[in-house]
């Protein structure tokens, strides 16, 4: 599978809410459930653009 190709790469996420994340696959479950590190977290708000830098993450799968 493509996902499993990607572990160790740098990988972008949308989720349905329109927040995005950039970081490293660690890896992931059997849901899509996926942990990441050095993470950039965009998200846009009324107020505009906002970063958010995380060294480690875990992003529900059903969000994505």
């Amino acid at each position: 599978e493509l996902i499993d190709r990607c572990i160790g790469s740098r990988i972008w996420v949308i989720m349905k809410t329109g927040r995005e994340f950039t970081g490293k696959l660690l890896g992931f479950d059997d849901y899509v459930n996926m942990v990441l590190e050095d993470v950039t977290e965009y998200e846009t708000t009324q107020e505009g653009n906002r970063t958010t830098s995380l060294k480690q993450t875990l992003i529900n799968g059903n969000q994505i």
